[in-house]
Protein backbone atom coordinates (compact mmCIF):
# COMPACT_ATOMS: atom_id res chain seq x y z
CA UNK A 1 0.00 0.00 0.00
CA UNK A 2 2.46 2.24 1.24
CA UNK A 3 4.48 1.38 -2.21
CA UNK A 4 1.45 2.53 -4.37
CA UNK A 5 0.94 5.74 -2.47
CA UNK A 6 4.31 6.66 -3.04
CA UNK A 7 3.69 5.55 -7.02
CA UNK A 8 0.85 8.07 -6.83
CA UNK A 9 2.85 10.90 -5.26
CA UNK A 10 5.28 11.05 -7.68
CA UNK A 11 2.84 10.79 -10.47
CA UNK A 12 1.38 13.49 -8.95
CA UNK A 13 4.27 15.51 -8.93
CA UNK A 14 5.77 15.03 -12.09
CA UNK A 15 2.54 16.13 -13.65
CA UNK A 16 2.39 19.31 -11.75
CA UNK A 17 5.86 19.84 -13.17
CA UNK A 18 5.09 19.33 -16.51
CA UNK A 19 1.93 21.36 -16.22
CA UNK A 20 3.80 24.30 -14.40
CA UNK A 21 5.94 24.33 -17.57
CA UNK A 22 3.24 24.08 -20.05
CA UNK A 23 1.38 26.97 -18.06
CA UNK A 24 3.96 29.41 -18.88
CA UNK A 25 3.70 28.38 -22.79
CA UNK A 26 0.26 28.48 -22.37
CA UNK A 27 0.21 31.87 -20.62
CA UNK A 28 2.09 33.68 -23.47
CA UNK A 29 0.20 31.86 -25.79
CA UNK A 30 -2.86 32.80 -24.87
CA UNK A 31 -2.13 36.71 -25.00
CA UNK A 32 0.18 36.07 -28.12
CA UNK A 33 -2.16 38.12 -30.93
CA UNK A 34 -2.66 41.10 -29.01
CA UNK A 35 1.21 41.04 -28.06
CA UNK A 36 2.43 40.83 -32.01
CA UNK A 37 -0.62 43.74 -32.30
CA UNK A 38 1.43 46.14 -29.57
CA UNK A 39 4.71 44.94 -31.47
CA UNK A 40 3.06 46.34 -34.56
CA UNK A 41 2.12 49.63 -33.00
CA UNK A 42 5.40 50.29 -31.57
CA UNK A 43 7.25 49.40 -35.00
CA UNK A 44 4.96 51.54 -36.95
CA UNK A 45 6.37 54.92 -35.07
CA UNK A 46 8.86 56.36 -37.40
CA UNK A 47 12.11 56.00 -34.81
CA UNK A 48 14.83 58.25 -36.66
CA UNK A 49 16.49 60.35 -34.50
CA UNK A 50 16.82 63.11 -36.66
CA UNK A 51 13.06 63.83 -36.36
CA UNK A 52 12.67 65.08 -33.00
CA UNK A 53 8.96 64.72 -32.76
CA UNK A 54 8.94 61.23 -33.78
CA UNK A 55 10.93 59.67 -31.52
CA UNK A 56 9.48 61.86 -28.23
CA UNK A 57 6.22 60.16 -29.96
CA UNK A 58 8.70 56.21 -29.38
CA UNK A 59 9.25 57.69 -25.42
CA UNK A 60 5.94 58.76 -24.56
CA UNK A 61 4.45 55.68 -25.96
CA UNK A 62 7.37 53.21 -24.01
CA UNK A 63 6.59 55.42 -21.07
CA UNK A 64 2.99 55.23 -20.68
CA UNK A 65 2.74 51.56 -21.81
CA UNK A 66 5.46 50.73 -18.89
CA UNK A 67 3.22 52.94 -16.32
CA UNK A 68 0.81 50.22 -17.02
CA UNK A 69 3.10 47.69 -15.16
CA UNK A 70 3.90 49.80 -12.71
CA UNK A 71 6.77 51.94 -13.31
CA UNK A 72 7.28 55.45 -12.62
CA UNK A 73 8.88 57.08 -15.57
CA UNK A 74 10.83 59.69 -15.85
CA UNK A 75 12.52 61.76 -18.96
CA UNK A 76 16.11 63.04 -18.03
CA UNK A 77 17.01 65.91 -19.89
CA UNK A 78 20.15 66.02 -22.62
CA UNK A 79 21.53 68.23 -24.90
CA UNK A 80 19.46 66.45 -27.63
CA UNK A 81 17.17 63.93 -26.79
CA UNK A 82 15.66 62.86 -23.61
CA UNK A 83 16.76 59.51 -21.90
CA UNK A 84 13.75 57.50 -20.80
CA UNK A 85 14.20 55.90 -17.40
CA UNK A 86 12.05 53.87 -15.60
CA UNK A 87 11.82 52.27 -12.33
CA UNK A 88 9.81 49.47 -10.36
CA UNK A 89 10.58 49.28 -6.91
CA UNK A 90 9.44 45.98 -5.40
CA UNK A 91 11.59 46.14 -2.09
CA UNK A 92 14.53 48.10 -0.71
CA UNK A 93 15.91 45.15 0.45
CA UNK A 94 16.35 43.40 -2.89
CA UNK A 95 19.26 43.60 -5.76
CA UNK A 96 18.62 46.30 -8.26
CA UNK A 97 19.04 45.43 -12.06
CA UNK A 98 19.27 47.79 -14.54
CA UNK A 99 17.91 47.53 -18.43
CA UNK A 100 19.08 48.69 -21.48
CA UNK A 101 16.96 48.87 -24.29
CA UNK A 102 17.43 51.56 -27.56
CA UNK A 103 14.14 52.92 -29.34
CA UNK A 104 15.87 54.65 -32.04
CA UNK A 105 16.43 52.94 -35.67
CA UNK A 106 18.96 53.19 -38.73
CA UNK A 107 18.35 55.05 -41.74
CA UNK A 108 16.52 53.99 -44.17
CA UNK A 109 16.25 53.37 -47.64
CA UNK A 110 12.39 52.86 -48.89
CA UNK A 111 13.76 51.98 -52.21
CA UNK A 112 15.63 48.99 -51.16
CA UNK A 113 12.56 47.15 -48.72
CA UNK A 114 10.44 44.80 -50.79
CA UNK A 115 7.41 46.97 -49.32
CA UNK A 116 5.66 50.32 -49.78
CA UNK A 117 7.13 52.04 -46.59
CA UNK A 118 9.32 50.12 -43.77
CA UNK A 119 7.84 51.95 -41.20
CA UNK A 120 4.31 50.27 -41.94
CA UNK A 121 4.88 46.62 -40.45
CA UNK A 122 4.26 43.47 -42.50
CA UNK A 123 3.08 40.00 -41.58
CA UNK A 124 5.01 37.70 -43.88
CA UNK A 125 5.43 33.43 -44.24
CA UNK A 126 7.22 31.69 -46.72
CA UNK A 127 5.63 29.76 -49.61
CA UNK A 128 6.38 26.93 -51.58
CA UNK A 129 8.91 28.04 -53.53
CA UNK A 130 11.50 29.60 -50.26
CA UNK A 131 9.91 33.10 -51.10
CA UNK A 132 8.15 36.00 -48.82
CA UNK A 133 4.55 36.01 -48.97
CA UNK A 134 2.54 38.70 -47.38
CA UNK A 135 -0.20 37.92 -44.77
CA UNK A 136 -2.91 39.55 -44.03
CA UNK A 137 -2.53 40.56 -40.09
CA UNK A 138 -6.31 38.69 -39.59
CA UNK A 139 -4.06 35.34 -40.22
CA UNK A 140 -3.45 36.45 -36.38
CA UNK A 141 -6.78 35.22 -35.59
CA UNK A 142 -5.67 31.81 -36.62
CA UNK A 143 -2.90 29.32 -35.44
CA UNK A 144 0.20 31.83 -35.34
CA UNK A 145 3.42 29.92 -36.88
CA UNK A 146 6.42 30.55 -35.22
CA UNK A 147 8.64 31.18 -38.78
CA UNK A 148 6.33 33.87 -39.54
CA UNK A 149 8.13 37.17 -39.61
CA UNK A 150 6.99 40.56 -39.17
CA UNK A 151 9.33 42.71 -41.83
CA UNK A 152 9.90 46.70 -40.45
CA UNK A 153 12.41 48.99 -39.42
CA UNK A 154 13.37 48.41 -35.68
CA UNK A 155 11.60 45.02 -35.86
CA UNK A 156 13.86 43.27 -34.36
CA UNK A 157 17.20 46.24 -33.41
CA UNK A 158 15.61 46.73 -30.74
CA UNK A 159 11.99 47.29 -30.44
CA UNK A 160 11.16 43.37 -30.00
CA UNK A 161 12.87 43.42 -26.56
CA UNK A 162 11.26 46.52 -25.03
CA UNK A 163 7.95 44.34 -26.10
CA UNK A 164 9.30 41.24 -24.80
CA UNK A 165 10.43 42.39 -21.23
CA UNK A 166 6.65 44.72 -20.97
CA UNK A 167 4.53 41.24 -21.75
CA UNK A 168 6.77 39.39 -19.10
CA UNK A 169 6.13 41.52 -16.48
CA UNK A 170 2.42 41.64 -17.63
CA UNK A 171 2.34 37.62 -17.53
CA UNK A 172 4.05 37.03 -13.95
CA UNK A 173 1.96 40.24 -12.57
CA UNK A 174 -1.56 39.67 -13.93
CA UNK A 175 -1.66 35.59 -14.71
CA UNK A 176 1.09 33.90 -12.31
CA UNK A 177 0.20 36.79 -9.41
CA UNK A 178 4.15 36.99 -8.41
CA UNK A 179 6.45 40.16 -8.71
CA UNK A 180 10.04 40.31 -10.04
CA UNK A 181 12.57 38.94 -7.70
CA UNK A 182 14.62 42.24 -7.62
CA UNK A 183 14.12 45.50 -8.21
CA UNK A 184 14.42 47.07 -11.76
CA UNK A 185 15.66 50.07 -13.42
CA UNK A 186 15.24 50.53 -17.08
CA UNK A 187 17.23 52.90 -19.69
CA UNK A 188 15.64 53.61 -23.06
CA UNK A 189 17.79 54.82 -25.16
CA UNK A 190 16.71 57.50 -28.26
CA UNK A 191 19.82 57.19 -30.16
CA UNK A 192 22.16 54.06 -29.95
CA UNK A 193 22.68 53.85 -33.52
CA UNK A 194 23.61 57.19 -34.03
CA UNK A 195 26.70 56.42 -30.66
CA UNK A 196 24.54 57.11 -27.68
CA UNK A 197 25.60 60.41 -27.81
CA UNK A 198 23.14 61.83 -25.62
CA UNK A 199 23.41 58.98 -22.77
CA UNK A 200 27.49 58.87 -22.77
CA UNK A 201 27.19 62.73 -22.85
CA UNK A 202 25.91 62.79 -19.28
CA UNK A 203 27.02 60.00 -17.79
CA UNK A 204 28.36 62.03 -14.28
CA UNK A 205 25.30 64.04 -14.19
CA UNK A 206 22.90 60.51 -14.06
CA UNK A 207 25.34 58.03 -12.64
CA UNK A 208 23.81 57.79 -9.44
CA UNK A 209 20.01 57.35 -11.08
CA UNK A 210 21.16 54.11 -13.05
CA UNK A 211 23.19 52.74 -9.73
CA UNK A 212 22.18 49.24 -9.27
CA UNK A 213 23.66 45.95 -8.72
CA UNK A 214 23.40 44.48 -11.68
CA UNK A 215 23.09 45.76 -15.68
CA UNK A 216 21.42 43.44 -18.55
CA UNK A 217 21.45 44.96 -22.21
CA UNK A 218 18.80 43.21 -24.23
CA UNK A 219 20.34 44.33 -27.89
CA UNK A 220 21.81 42.28 -30.66
CA UNK A 221 20.87 38.25 -32.61
CA UNK A 222 21.13 35.47 -30.53
CA UNK A 223 23.08 32.34 -31.66
CA UNK A 224 21.98 31.13 -35.32
CA UNK A 225 20.62 27.99 -33.56
CA UNK A 226 18.06 30.11 -31.60
CA UNK A 227 18.73 28.63 -28.20
CA UNK A 228 18.63 30.69 -25.07
CA UNK A 229 22.10 32.94 -25.31
CA UNK A 230 24.29 34.71 -22.65
CA UNK A 231 26.48 37.05 -23.37
CA UNK A 232 29.43 38.06 -20.78
CA UNK A 233 31.31 40.81 -23.56
CA UNK A 234 31.85 42.42 -26.50
CA UNK A 235 34.82 43.49 -27.96
CA UNK A 236 35.95 47.25 -27.77
CA UNK A 237 36.89 49.34 -31.31
CA UNK A 238 40.13 51.66 -32.02
CA UNK A 239 40.61 52.95 -35.03
CA UNK A 240 43.61 54.77 -37.46
CA UNK A 241 44.90 55.53 -40.83
CA UNK A 242 48.22 55.34 -42.55
CA UNK A 243 49.26 57.43 -45.37
CA UNK A 244 52.45 56.52 -47.76
CA UNK A 245 53.64 59.34 -50.42
CA UNK A 246 54.94 59.38 -54.06
CA UNK A 247 55.44 62.78 -55.79
CA UNK A 248 53.76 65.94 -54.65
CA UNK A 249 50.88 65.86 -57.16
CA UNK A 250 49.68 62.79 -59.12
CA UNK A 251 52.29 62.06 -62.06
CA UNK A 252 51.51 60.74 -65.60
CA UNK A 253 51.87 56.95 -65.12
CA UNK A 254 53.84 56.86 -68.89
CA UNK A 255 56.04 59.48 -68.56
CA UNK A 256 57.09 58.92 -65.10
CA UNK A 257 56.32 55.16 -64.71
CA UNK A 258 59.73 53.48 -63.52
CA UNK A 259 61.06 56.47 -61.96
CA UNK A 260 58.11 58.14 -59.69
CA UNK A 261 57.52 56.05 -56.71
CA UNK A 262 54.23 54.58 -56.47
CA UNK A 263 52.74 54.95 -52.45
CA UNK A 264 50.36 52.27 -53.08
CA UNK A 265 53.60 49.94 -53.38
CA UNK A 266 55.04 51.28 -50.19
CA UNK A 267 51.67 50.88 -48.53
CA UNK A 268 51.30 47.15 -49.77
CA UNK A 269 54.14 46.17 -48.64
CA UNK A 270 53.93 48.24 -45.09
CA UNK A 271 50.83 46.48 -44.40
CA UNK A 272 52.03 43.09 -45.21
CA UNK A 273 54.62 43.30 -42.64
CA UNK A 274 51.73 43.64 -40.29
CA UNK A 275 50.30 39.56 -40.72
CA UNK A 276 51.61 36.68 -41.76
CA UNK A 277 49.81 34.44 -44.38
CA UNK A 278 47.67 32.94 -41.28
CA UNK A 279 46.17 36.08 -40.45
CA UNK A 280 48.30 36.40 -37.38
CA UNK A 281 49.32 39.92 -36.54
CA UNK A 282 53.00 40.35 -36.64
CA UNK A 283 53.41 43.36 -34.55
CA UNK A 284 55.41 43.03 -31.46
CA UNK A 285 53.24 42.35 -27.93
CA UNK A 286 50.09 42.57 -30.36
CA UNK A 287 48.67 40.04 -28.56
CA UNK A 288 50.18 40.58 -25.20
CA UNK A 289 48.47 39.55 -21.61
CA UNK A 290 45.90 37.28 -24.04
CA UNK A 291 45.42 33.20 -22.63
CA UNK A 292 43.52 30.49 -23.56
CA UNK A 293 43.23 27.56 -20.96
CA UNK A 294 41.75 24.85 -20.30
CA UNK A 295 38.68 25.95 -18.58
CA UNK A 296 38.36 28.88 -21.34
CA UNK A 297 38.55 26.36 -24.51
CA UNK A 298 36.17 24.42 -23.09
CA UNK A 299 33.68 27.30 -22.46
CA UNK A 300 34.63 28.26 -26.30
CA UNK A 301 34.10 24.79 -27.56
CA UNK A 302 30.49 24.39 -26.17
CA UNK A 303 29.45 27.20 -28.71
CA UNK A 304 27.65 25.33 -31.25
CA UNK A 305 30.41 25.75 -35.08
CA UNK A 306 30.50 23.93 -38.20
CA UNK A 307 33.60 25.33 -39.71
CA UNK A 308 32.41 23.58 -43.17
CA UNK A 309 28.91 25.45 -43.18
CA UNK A 310 30.13 28.81 -41.78
CA UNK A 311 33.07 28.98 -44.68
CA UNK A 312 30.27 27.59 -47.27
CA UNK A 313 27.94 30.81 -45.92
CA UNK A 314 30.44 33.12 -46.28
CA UNK A 315 32.01 31.73 -49.44
CA UNK A 316 35.78 31.35 -48.27
CA UNK A 317 38.37 28.28 -48.81
CA UNK A 318 39.73 28.42 -45.21
CA UNK A 319 39.77 30.75 -42.29
CA UNK A 320 42.75 33.01 -40.95
CA UNK A 321 44.28 30.98 -37.82
CA UNK A 322 44.60 33.42 -34.95
CA UNK A 323 42.11 30.63 -33.27
CA UNK A 324 41.41 27.09 -33.74
CA UNK A 325 37.47 27.96 -34.09
CA UNK A 326 35.03 30.72 -34.49
CA UNK A 327 34.34 31.77 -30.98
CA UNK A 328 38.55 31.69 -30.30
CA UNK A 329 39.20 33.72 -33.06
CA UNK A 330 37.31 36.57 -31.17
CA UNK A 331 39.47 36.26 -27.80
CA UNK A 332 42.24 38.31 -29.48
CA UNK A 333 42.38 41.79 -30.91
CA UNK A 334 42.05 42.22 -34.78
CA UNK A 335 43.50 44.29 -37.42
CA UNK A 336 41.56 45.04 -40.15
CA UNK A 337 42.22 47.27 -43.16
CA UNK A 338 38.52 48.33 -44.12
CA UNK A 339 39.59 50.79 -46.65
CA UNK A 340 42.16 51.60 -49.47
CA UNK A 341 42.26 55.12 -51.18
CA UNK A 342 44.75 57.02 -53.44
CA UNK A 343 45.03 60.55 -54.35
CA UNK A 344 42.80 59.95 -57.19
CA UNK A 345 38.80 60.80 -56.69
CA UNK A 346 37.06 60.93 -59.66
CA UNK A 347 34.70 58.63 -61.35
CA UNK A 348 36.55 55.67 -63.55
CA UNK A 349 40.53 55.17 -64.06
CA UNK A 350 42.90 57.31 -64.68
CA UNK A 351 46.68 56.40 -66.02
CA UNK A 352 48.25 58.21 -63.18
CA UNK A 353 50.63 57.47 -60.04
CA UNK A 354 48.83 58.57 -57.16
CA UNK A 355 50.63 61.37 -55.45
CA UNK A 356 49.60 59.41 -51.95
CA UNK A 357 47.99 55.87 -50.33
CA UNK A 358 45.67 55.97 -47.32
CA UNK A 359 44.62 52.60 -45.75
CA UNK A 360 41.61 53.35 -42.90
CA UNK A 361 42.53 50.46 -40.45
CA UNK A 362 40.25 49.47 -37.35
CA UNK A 363 41.09 47.53 -34.60
CA UNK A 364 38.65 45.22 -32.27
CA UNK A 365 39.61 44.98 -28.94
CA UNK A 366 39.87 42.79 -25.93
CA UNK A 367 39.92 43.31 -22.23
CA UNK A 368 43.46 42.59 -22.07
CA UNK A 369 44.24 45.42 -24.44
CA UNK A 370 43.77 49.06 -24.12
CA UNK A 371 42.94 51.10 -27.69
CA UNK A 372 45.30 53.69 -27.27
CA UNK A 373 48.43 50.98 -26.46
CA UNK A 374 47.41 49.01 -29.59
CA UNK A 375 47.51 52.30 -31.76
CA UNK A 376 50.86 52.57 -30.44
CA UNK A 377 52.29 49.33 -31.48
CA UNK A 378 50.96 50.09 -34.69
CA UNK A 379 52.77 52.95 -34.87
CA UNK A 380 55.91 51.42 -33.47
CA UNK A 381 56.40 48.85 -35.90
CA UNK A 382 56.08 51.36 -38.58
CA UNK A 383 58.79 53.04 -36.99
CA UNK A 384 60.65 49.92 -37.30
CA UNK A 385 60.03 49.08 -40.82
CA UNK A 386 62.04 52.32 -41.62
CA UNK A 387 59.13 54.98 -41.88
CA UNK A 388 59.85 58.33 -40.95
CA UNK A 389 56.30 58.90 -39.07
CA UNK A 390 54.42 62.41 -38.64
CA UNK A 391 50.41 63.50 -38.04
CA UNK A 392 50.47 65.55 -40.68
CA UNK A 393 51.52 66.02 -44.56
CA UNK A 394 55.19 66.17 -45.36
CA UNK A 395 57.28 69.40 -45.71
CA UNK A 396 59.02 69.97 -48.82
CA UNK A 397 62.16 69.71 -47.01
CA UNK A 398 61.35 66.30 -44.91
CA UNK A 399 60.30 64.69 -48.51
CA UNK A 400 63.84 65.49 -49.56
CA UNK A 401 65.31 64.03 -46.35
CA UNK A 402 63.59 60.56 -45.37
CA UNK A 403 63.13 58.19 -47.84
CA UNK A 404 59.96 56.28 -46.25
CA UNK A 405 57.64 58.93 -44.81
CA UNK A 406 54.13 58.25 -43.08
CA UNK A 407 51.43 59.63 -41.93
CA UNK A 408 49.78 58.29 -38.90
CA UNK A 409 46.31 59.44 -37.69
CA UNK A 410 44.77 57.61 -34.61
CA UNK A 411 41.26 58.39 -34.53
CA UNK A 412 40.26 60.31 -30.80
CA UNK A 413 37.29 57.99 -29.59
CA UNK A 414 38.61 54.65 -28.26
CA UNK A 415 35.92 52.05 -26.94
CA UNK A 416 37.29 49.31 -25.11
CA UNK A 417 36.08 46.04 -24.37
CA UNK A 418 34.28 44.45 -21.34
CA UNK A 419 34.05 41.11 -19.88
CA UNK A 420 31.94 39.30 -17.30
CA UNK A 421 33.34 36.06 -15.63
CA UNK A 422 30.72 33.84 -16.80
CA UNK A 423 31.35 31.77 -13.34
CA UNK A 424 30.40 34.85 -11.46
CA UNK A 425 27.41 34.66 -9.02
CA UNK A 426 25.33 36.88 -11.40
CA UNK A 427 25.69 34.67 -14.31
CA UNK A 428 25.18 31.46 -12.86
CA UNK A 429 22.27 31.89 -11.25
CA UNK A 430 20.88 33.22 -14.26
CA UNK A 431 22.06 30.59 -16.46
CA UNK A 432 20.69 28.14 -14.13
CA UNK A 433 17.30 29.05 -14.00
CA UNK A 434 17.46 29.57 -17.97
CA UNK A 435 18.36 26.01 -17.83
CA UNK A 436 15.22 24.95 -15.58
CA UNK A 437 12.93 27.31 -17.62
CA UNK A 438 13.83 25.73 -21.50
CA UNK A 439 15.06 22.22 -19.58
CA UNK A 440 18.44 22.49 -21.71
CA UNK A 441 21.80 24.35 -20.99
CA UNK A 442 22.03 27.88 -22.75
CA UNK A 443 24.68 28.62 -25.05
CA UNK A 444 27.49 30.98 -23.37
CA UNK A 445 29.18 33.09 -25.64
CA UNK A 446 32.19 34.98 -23.79
CA UNK A 447 33.11 37.60 -25.88
CA UNK A 448 30.94 38.82 -29.31
CA UNK A 449 32.79 40.30 -32.08
CA UNK A 450 31.27 43.41 -32.71
CA UNK A 451 30.83 46.90 -30.39
CA UNK A 452 28.13 47.97 -28.27
CA UNK A 453 28.54 51.65 -28.22
CA UNK A 454 27.15 52.07 -24.45
CA UNK A 455 30.60 50.14 -23.40
CA UNK A 456 31.83 53.79 -21.83
CA UNK A 457 28.43 53.46 -20.24
CA UNK A 458 29.14 49.35 -18.75
CA UNK A 459 32.59 50.44 -17.66
CA UNK A 460 31.62 53.94 -15.54
CA UNK A 461 29.39 52.28 -14.15
CA UNK A 462 31.44 49.55 -13.02
CA UNK A 463 28.60 46.76 -13.12
CA UNK A 464 28.43 43.13 -13.74
CA UNK A 465 27.02 43.20 -17.13
CA UNK A 466 24.89 40.88 -19.19
CA UNK A 467 23.93 40.86 -23.11
CA UNK A 468 20.80 38.98 -23.26
CA UNK A 469 20.37 38.86 -27.29
CA UNK A 470 16.79 37.68 -28.34
CA UNK A 471 16.41 38.35 -31.68
CA UNK A 472 16.73 36.19 -34.75
CA UNK A 473 20.76 35.82 -36.42
CA UNK A 474 19.26 36.56 -40.10
CA UNK A 475 17.00 39.24 -39.20
CA UNK A 476 18.64 41.81 -41.41
CA UNK A 477 19.16 44.48 -38.68
CA UNK A 478 20.52 48.07 -40.03
CA UNK A 479 19.68 46.74 -43.86
CA UNK A 480 16.51 46.82 -45.75
CA UNK A 481 14.14 44.16 -45.08
CA UNK A 482 14.91 43.67 -41.60
CA UNK A 483 12.27 41.34 -39.53
CA UNK A 484 11.50 39.66 -36.52
CA UNK A 485 11.05 35.97 -36.58
CA UNK A 486 7.52 35.38 -34.87
CA UNK A 487 8.79 32.72 -32.39
CA UNK A 488 11.90 34.63 -30.90
CA UNK A 489 8.86 36.89 -29.77
CA UNK A 490 7.58 34.00 -27.94
CA UNK A 491 10.78 32.45 -27.19
CA UNK A 492 12.27 36.24 -25.81
CA UNK A 493 8.58 36.23 -23.49
CA UNK A 494 9.54 33.39 -21.57
CA UNK A 495 13.74 34.40 -21.41
CA UNK A 496 12.27 37.47 -19.83
CA UNK A 497 10.05 35.81 -17.27
CA UNK A 498 13.04 33.26 -16.55
CA UNK A 499 15.01 36.31 -15.95
CA UNK A 500 12.28 37.92 -13.82
CA UNK A 501 11.67 34.78 -11.46
CA UNK A 502 15.73 34.71 -10.86
CA UNK A 503 16.65 35.12 -7.02
CA UNK A 504 20.10 37.22 -7.16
Amino acid sequence: MDKVILLMSLIVLVTHLGAAQNTVDQRIDANFKNTLLLHKALVSLPNLPDNEASMLDNINWVAKEYRQSDFTTTLLPTSTLPILLAEKVIDPKLKTVLFYFHIDGQPINPQSWDQKDPFIPVLKKKNTNDQWQTLDWSALNETIDDEWRIFARAAADDKAPIIMLLEALRVLKLEMKKEPQFNIKIIFDPEEEYGSKALLSTLETYKDRYAADYFIVMDGPMHPTNKPTLTFGCRGIASCSITTYGAKLPQHSGHYGNYVPNPVFHLAKLLASMKDDQGKVLIQEYYKGIGIDQKINLLLKAVPYDATALHTQLGIYSSEEVGQTYQEALQYPSLNVRQIETSWKGKGLKTVIPAYATAHMDVRLVPETEGTEQLAKIKQHIIQQGYYVIDRDPTDEERLTYPKIAKFIAAPRVINAFRTNPEANFGKQIRSQLSNEFEDTPIVIRLMGGTVPIVPLINALDLPTLIVPMVNMDNNQHSPNENIRVGNIRQGIKICLAILNTKL
